[in-house]
């Protein structure tokens, strides 16, 4: 299972607040919750200027990106969207990937998302 899957619900918990974009209102499965008591939800934060269009989280110890978790929707400047990141593997420690609409892709490499509620994309 991926995380996309898994946090799906909780992004589309949250799509009109959050000011995304084209979210879709299929029924997704409920996610997996690792089981040692961490909090793995961290709120996005666009404030770059512009759209974010993609974003990503994999386990660090991945080699490859998972899918793309925002989907067909996207997050405005401005914006913020709370995303549960768990997987049920236990892992805390993720790589960020978001891309936006002037082509810039950011990348953050080993974010503990154990240890921290938000994360801000900024210029």
């Amino acid at each position: 299972m991926t995380i996309k899957t898994l946090v799906r619900a909780a992004v589309l918990g949250c799509a009109l607040s959050a000011g995304l974009t084209g979210i879709a209102s299929a029924a997704e499965p409920a996610a997996v919750q690792s089981r040692d008591g961490y909090n793995r939800q961290v709120r996005i934060h666009n404030d770059t200027g512009w759209t974010m269009l993609r974003f990503y989280a994999s386990d660090s110890r991945a080699s490859d990106w998972e899918e793309d978790i925002l989907g067909r929707s996207t997050l405005a400047s401005g914006q913020s969207v709370n995303i549960n990141i768990d997987d049920g593997s236990g892992a805390c420690v993720y790589d960020f990937k978001a891309e936006f609409t002037n082509g810039q892709e950011l990348t953050r490499m080993r974010i503990n998302v154990c240890q921290i509620a938000d994360y801000y994309y900024t210029r």
